[in-house]
């Protein structure tokens, strides 16, 4: 996964769970893309500082996810729902009862 997806995903499912310093920090430098000087200057702690919390950030984010997969889950659901769209697509070419059987195999894979 690219990564600034993976830190885009893992924080969109656990961002809730860190502080707000830390949220506040991670949201300017990852989301934002404003430089660790930016955001040092801003917050008035070192740039050492900002890269270590986002460091930080990014495991905390890394180990919830280790625990719950629920990233995991999200992507596998995501990846199903496309491909059933795609048999919707398709379905001219199928009769009712392939199309439904089509399905109900993606469905009963989740």
């Amino acid at each position: 996964m690219e990564k600034i997806l993976e830190q885009t995903l893992l924080y969109d499912f656990y961002g809730e769970l860190l502080t707000e310093h830390q949220k506040q920090i991670y949201e300017d430098v990852v989301l934002n893309d404003y430089s660790f000087s930016e955001v040092a200057s801003e917050q008035g702690i070192s740039r050492q500082g900002v890269h270590d919390l986002i460091k930080r950030c990014g495991r905390i984010l890394g180990e919830y996810e280790s625990k719950l997969h629920l990233v995991e889950r999200f992507l596998a659901i995501k990846e199903k729902v496309e491909h059933m769209e795609a048999s919707l697509r398709e379905a001219e070419s199928l009769d009712r009862e392939q199309l439904i059987g089509q399905l109900q195999d993606i469905l009963e894979n989740l």
